[in-house]
């Protein structure tokens, strides 16, 4: 996320933004902001053209998905330059969360779009079964906002934007305001592959612009980010009735039950915890593990973190913080909880050898559930570990909390791991990993609690870009229905003996509920 200052323009006919890099402070360029009739000119461009895209067969659609593929691997390096300068990741996460990803999500639904998307023939239950047919129909929504974050600005922008697409509606794609041209490289690669105009268009803006998309009244609003800003987003929905997804925050819990390779378990920690400098929505930002492996646990966990590598260049595991006022939040996090008697093991400060917002990969422990690091999004290499007496004490820990993303659980057993799973209150859980449910696109995704509305991913996030119409058929051409007037005291004691027949046996229940094959 770039540092941000607002220039002055005397004229005032247009915001403009200077961004700068985070791990460098270098100047990385100065952005124009898009006005609010703009966005309604775009919204109103974007209603011409869907109704030609949505026309198009899924093979058609898949053919822009395919080339912009071919295009991507072509021009990777490019594309992990705009990332670079805008993120201060390492090197290698770009790859891996930005081109890996978004070739596997522009692969995938360009092959699965059309079994989900199909039109399906379902048989009725019961009686239904011999006087209906049902069909179920897919259709686009129409025209959809997908608001993109900071964080994975190249990835979390194409990904929903794919899935919108492949569903046949025209998208309006505006990324982060610090973080615009790695969102804009969508627009660049979907242009390259020569999507038609209008289709897909990106907008650069701050959060007026995100308003102005829904005052424009478009037909569904896929929002990642805060829960400050998700809650705004839902309410401005509501009022128009607009329906929306929300990916939000998390603080998300780990447990290493006493079976657990702990070698594994401490380098998983670590990946959980310090993936992209820890500002991941689904990092590990509370470790709950078994007291009689904790010592052994903690010990193996602060060795490895000191042989991390923080740097802007070259090979390093940890970058800086996205902004200044994240390395604020981190500090008034680790006052509050060093304040309440937690120990720091390693880390603990800002970076004093790094001239970015570097703060160091950081472990604690003796932190308790009054501390601001265990109840608030942290959004830092901050690895709090909390012992615990057995499994029913780290999942009564776990679940307290508003958030609800996602979870791991760390043991030899499969299938202990899936009944500790199960009693998480959160959106996906993640066995011998870190939190990888995204990344895998069979996966619907989402959070519970304060962690979002909806999920997006999977045959579910798919749907979601569309509605659902049931189309029920009567089979004798309408004869049913002339039978319905005049009504009779006759017909009254004929329903009632079919409604005890069918609903006052066990059998009768089996045989109303049964749904015959096609």
């Amino acid at each position: 996320m770039a540092i941000v200052e607002e220039i002055n323009d005397p004229a005032g006919l247009r915001k403009r933004i200077r961004l700068s890099n985070p791990a460098t402070l270098e100047h990385i360029c100065d952005m124009e902001c898009i006005t609010h009739d703009e966005v309604f000119e775009a919204v109103k461009k974007a209603r011409l053209v869907q109704p030609m895209w949505a026309a198009l067969s899924f093979k058609e659609r898949a053919r822009y998905m395919m080339k912009a593929l071919e295009i991507l691997i072509e021009r990777q390096e490019e594309f992990i330059d705009v990332v670079l300068r805008e993120t201060p990741k390492p090197r290698t996460q770009a790859i891996l969360m930005d081109i890996w990803a978004s070739c596997d999500s522009l692969n995938y639904y360009a092959k699965k779009s059309q079994k989900c998307l199909k039109t399906e023939i379902v048989r009725p239950h019961g009686m239904l079964a011999f006087m209906k047919q049902l069909k179920i129909v897919y259709h686009p929504l129409g025209v959809v906002g997908i608001v993109s974050p900071w964080n994975e600005p190249f990835f979390l922008s194409i990904n929903p934007t794919i899935q919108a697409l492949m569903a046949g509606n025209a998208v309006l794609l505006k990324p982060s305001s610090v973080t615009p041209y790695s969102g804009k490289l969508v627009g660049d690669l979907f242009e390259a592959a020569g999507l038609p105009e209008g289709v897909l268009q990106v907008i650069l803006g701050d959060g007026r612009a995100g308003a102005a998309l829904i005052e424009a009244g478009v037909d569904k609003i896929s929002f990642t980010g805060s829960v400050e800003t998700g809650r705004k987003v839902a309410v401005a929905c509501a009022e128009r009735f607009i329906p929306c997804t929300l990916e939000l925050g998390g603080k998300d819990p780990m447990i290493v039950c006493e079976d657990a390779n702990l070698e594994v378990a401490a380098g998983g920690a670590l990946s959980a915890a310090f993936l992209n400098g820890g500002q991941v929505c689904m990092a590990a930002e509370r470790v709950y593990v078994m007291d009689p492996v904790a010592d052994e646990f903690i010990n193996k966990v602060v060795e490895k973190t000191l042989k991390l590598r923080q740097s802007a260049d070259g090979e390093f595991e940890v970058g800086a913080m996205y902004w200044p006022d994240q390395i604020k939040i981190i500090e008034r996090h680790m006052e509050d909880a060093i304040a309440k008697g937690a120990k720091v093991l390693c880390g603990g400060r800002r970076n004093p050898n790094l001239k970015g917002f570097y703060f160091e990969p950081t472990v604690m422990t003796d932190v308790t559930h009054d501390m601001l690091i265990m109840r608030e999004e942290t959004f830092g290499p901050i690895l709090p570990i909390v012992r615990v007496r057995d499994e029913e004490e780290a999942i009564k820990l776990a679940n307290d909390t508003e958030f609800g993303l996602s979870a791991t659980v760390w043991s030899r057993s499969n299938r202990r791991s899936c009944k500790i799973a199960e009693r998480i209150h959160a959106g996906s859980v993640c066995i011998n990993d870190q939190s990888i449910t995204y990344g895998a696109p069979e996966a619907p995704f989402g959070g519970r609690k304060e962690s979002g509305i909806g999920q997006v991913n999977g045959d579910i996030g798919l749907r979601g870009f569309c509605y659902a119409q049931p189309i029920l058929i009567d089979r004798f051409g309408g004869r049913m229905a002339i039978q319905g007037f005049p009504y009779s005291f006759k017909k009254d004691k004929l329903f009632q003996r079919l409604i005890s027949l069918l609903w006052g046996n066990p059998i009768g229940r089996w045989i109303a509920a049964m749904r015959l094959p096609l």
